[in-house]
């Protein structure tokens, strides 16, 4: 062996042997002679062998054929593997060697990775990216090892085929827990770094990913695999790591080694081994004959081969006592593989639930992505006021350096005229009366000057109030304008700011007026009235926008007075004949009804009301019993009964209990007054809705009344009904406002309107039942009638129904204008009625009219009674 050491360096080294090499290379285009002897060679042995044998091969490469290098890569044998191999086992021990807490068997603890890791950012991103190339040295063995394999044939039952897919267990053993590891660091990473920077390292994950399940499931395919190990299944897409939440999605894959029973090993397998190291040591001496003696070789080879028959003896044994131990713990493992299936089972029902949570997760980040735009939106809308209010406040700086200019011209006046008045001083002892007077009049002419300067400045001032106010309604018609919009509550600030500033213009424009020296404090009002004025105007154009068609024109009507008003104050301030007659009290005027009302004065006015409307019911209730005593006193006729007497009377019940409800609940510590105050619209609806029942029962009455002395109609007890039916409506509408929805004493109230309205419907069929029984008797009779007469009166007839028909029309006609305008007076449009947690006042009611006094009563030969009118209707103050 030392023979052939020394003597195979020299002749590699001897420059005839690389020529002579290079020369077969081109004689058989290509390497095999040389390689069929260069792997015989024992390059593990001698690190000298190993060098020249390198030296020889780069000088073939370089200098022989060109086949020399498509051979020397041989791609269906061993040595592309071995490479690979040796490539992984490399990277392998330099990763263990700097992480030394991680075992070469990485199984390591999930807190063990932590600690590894560390708290630096960047020790976490080089350690994904050395777990990166870890993998990738796992998976490129795995994938040359598949791609030699012949897959049309079972290869896997064949000694060949299991030389090379015995390594793979191992590759599947390591890649599950890399595969592992970096699912955690990844989602590390992404909690801490953003999710562009961290982009090239999914895609490297997701090749990753594909290329381990394409290998997994080959290799469970394998029928040798099926028998050694228990290969895991990845999921169907790989972790997404831009969710935070899916980390709790994820199963570590884990990997089973099942216990088997060894087969003993046959004196036929230990033979082919023993046979396959004989041909691979024969083959190796067969090629060391050329430098070493052929006896001393057969020697050596014999010796190996008795002693490796000594270590297979010796292994055998082992094999055979490592199969009992083995059947000892196959049913502990079985045990243990129970336990597994049952956490399995118990990890698919915790993953259903986990899958449920995400998708309500995506739904709440949908509604949360639908916030944010609204958020967005009102963010613009808040960045528009706030440029309108940043040019404002630049105007009104403009109007304020104007003002403290002219106030220093002022201070220069006063100087001059003072200085004047000390030379004049100075001058009495030599100058006479004579330029006495000529300093007096001078003075005066400073003083008119400065009359005229100050009242040029509030023309001026006028001026730039006009071009502002102006500026508003030339606004209105702007189509850019168009898209902008306010807010209700925003006009009505506006609103009230600008009448507060009329006040303020008011005692200005008195002080000019009546010592006409001092413009300072009407100049800073009217700069201050012109931008508000034109701010309300902006905004109640905005406002109307969000309104419906007929509101909105209304709207913006009101918006042109308003403008038109201001600038014809304005335009009398120009001139110093209208000046003192200018009066901005018609600016006020256009403020909206229903504001003189304060809120804090609520509370008295629901007690008056509520006050004025039982006693109304009482005089009411007076009167129809005076009005029955009556007509019972020999009286013939149709006989009308009205019983909504015991239906109203349980809706005032009810009605007054929810009410008690609804402030005891609603005021907390507050008094009711300040309840009422704090609820102001809700309170007009209550107010307007007392005011309707109380005006029906007065109408009611009255209606009664007249057809009892046969001076009324039928049709007005019918529209009596209809009205107290709404006012009913009406009634519980307001309360149901602030009622609870689980309010059992809303369904009280609910239950007895119902029954009310069920009442004034059988009044409205008892009053036509009445009608018409009445009519009945007045039969006409045509038995003395002619032909001709008949047609002349058949012609009358239809001339009267079209003239019925034509004043129908009209009269429908009317009523709508009737309502159009009632609603205008009331001042609030229908959509707005019930916003703002309560109701404004109805506009069905505008003045609770005086009660009808109680007629003589004549006695009649048919007379309609009225009987059982609402006795009890009342309604409590306390309602």
């Amino acid at each position: 062996n030392n023979k052939s050491k020394n003597v195979f360096p020299y002749i590699l080294g001897r420059l005839l042997i690389y020529l002579g090499i290079i020369l077969g290379t081109h004689r058989e285009k290509g390497a095999y002679t040389f390689w069929s002897y260069a792997v015989g060679l024992p390059l593990p042995s001698s690190a000298i062998i190993s060098w020249k044998f390198c030296h020889v091969l780069h000088k073939i490469m370089r200098d022989g054929h060109p086949n020399v290098s498509i051979n020397t890569r041989d791609r269906h044998g061993y040595g592309q593997l071995v490479s690979l191999y040796s490539k992984l086992l490399c990277t392998k021990m330099e990763f263990h060697t700097k992480h030394s807490e991680i075992p070469a068997s990485l199984e390591v603890t999930d807190e063990v990775l932590e600690r590894t890791a560390g708290t630096d950012i960047n020790n976490v991103f080089q350690l994904t990216v050395e777990v990166f190339d870890y993998m990738d040295a796992e998976l490129r063995l795995a994938e040359a090892v598949l791609r030699q394999l012949n897959m049309s044939i079972a290869i896997s039952t064949l000694t060949s085929g299991q030389c090379k897919l015995a390594p793979l267990i191992q590759v599947i053993q390591d890649c599950s827990h890399l595969y592992h590891y970096t699912v955690k660091l990844l989602f590390k990473l992404h909690a801490c770094l953003p999710a562009d920077t961290l982009q090239g390292h999914r895609e490297r994950f997701h090749e990753q990913f594909h290329s381990l399940k394409t290998f997994l499931n080959k290799a469970r395919d394998m029928l040798y695999f099926k028998r050694l190990i228990q290969i895991p299944r990845l999921p169907d897409s790989p972790p997404n790591f831009l969710r935070a939440s899916a980390l709790a999605e994820h199963v570590k894959p884990m990997v089973v080694i099942p216990d088997e029973e060894d087969e003993p090993l046959s004196t036929a397998t230990v033979l082919g081994k023993v046979t396959r190291m004989d041909f691979m040591h024969w083959s190796t001496y067969y090629d060391l004959t050329i430098v070493v003696s052929p006896c001393v070789q057969a020697q050596r080879y014999i010796t190996q081969l008795k002693s490796q028959i000594n270590s297979l003896e010796t292994e055998l044994e082992e094999q055979r006592v490592q199969k009992q131990r083995t059947l000892v713990e196959n049913e502990q493992l079985r045990m243990e593989l129970e336990a597994l299936r049952r956490r399995n089972t118990e990890h698919e029902s915790m993953q259903t639930s986990f899958v449920e949570a995400d998708k309500r997760s995506q739904a709440t980040e949908l509604r949360y992505n639908k916030l944010k735009e609204k958020h967005a939106e009102l963010v613009a809308n808040h960045a528009e006021l706030l440029r309108k209010s940043a040019d404002t406040v630049k105007m009104l700086s403009a109007t304020q350096q104007t003002q403290e200019e002219i106030e220093r011209t002022k201070q220069q006046l006063a100087f001059e005229v003072e200085r004047v008045r000390q030379d004049s001083d100075m001058k009495v002892s030599v100058h006479t009366c004579l330029p006495l007077l000529e300093l007096k009049h001078h003075e005066e002419q400073l003083q008119q000057k400065l009359l005229d300067e100050q009242f040029a400045l509030l023309q001026a001032t006028v001026t730039e109030a006009e071009n502002i106010i102006q500026d508003a309604v030339a606004t209105l018609d702007d189509p850019l304008h168009i898209s902008s919009s306010s807010s209700p509550d925003y006009l009505i600030s506006r609103a009230e700011a600008t009448l507060n500033s009329i006040d303020k213009l008011q005692v200005g424009h008195s002080e000019y007026v009546k010592k006409m020296r001092d413009a300072g404090n009407l100049v800073r009002a009217l700069t201050k009235f012109s931008h508000l004025t034109a701010d309300t105007i902006i905004s109640g154009s905005a406002t109307a926008h969000m309104a419906h068609t007929d509101n909105a024109d209304r709207l913006t009507e009101h918006c042109k007075t308003c403008a038109t008003q201001s600038l014809q104050y304005l335009k009398n301030l120009k001139s110093k004949a209208s000046l003192k007659g200018a009066d901005p009290t018609s600016i006020q005027d256009l403020r909206p009804k229903g504001i003189d009302v304060g809120k804090e004065e609520l509370g008295d006015v629901v007690d008056k009301e509520m006050a004025a409307t039982s006693a109304a019911i009482e005089e009411a209730v007076r009167r129809i019993d005076e009005m029955m005593s009556q007509t019972r006193k020999d009286t013939t006729g149709v006989k009308l009964e009205v019983n909504e007497r015991s239906a109203i009377r349980l809706l005032v019940l009810a009605s007054t209990d929810l009410q008690k409800e609804i402030v005891e609940s609603g005021r907390g510590a507050a008094s009711v007054r300040e309840f009422y105050a704090r609820n102001s619209r809700w309170t007009e609806g209550l107010i307007s809705a007392s005011k309707a029942v109380g005006w029906g029962a007065t109408q009611m009455v009255d209606s009664a009344d007249k057809v009892v002395l046969h001076t009324g109609k039928y049709e007005e007890l019918i529209v009596c009904s209809h009205e107290i039916a709404a006012s009913t409506a009406q009634l519980v509408a307001a309360s149901k406002v602030k009622a609870d929805r689980g309010s059992k004493k809303l369904g009280v109230l609910q239950h007895a309107s119902r029954h009310v309205n069920e009442m004034a419907a059988n009044v409205v069929a008892s009053t036509k039942t009445g009608q018409g029984q009445i009519e009945d008797k007045g039969t006409m009779d045509f038995s003395g009638m002619s032909l001709i007469k008949l047609k002349k009166e058949e012609m009358e007839s239809q001339v009267k129904v079209l003239e019925l028909e034509s004043m129908l029309e009209n009269e429908r006609l009317h009523l709508g204008e009737l309502r159009k305008k009632h609603y205008e007076i009331a001042g609030v449009p229908l959509e707005e009625l019930a916003q703002d947690n309560g109701l404004r006042a109805s506009p069905h009611v505008t003045a609770k009219p005086a009660l009808a006094q109680k007629p003589n009563i004549p006695p009649k030969s048919t007379i309609v009674r009225v009987q059982t009118f609402q006795k009890n209707f009342l309604i409590p103050k306390a309602l």
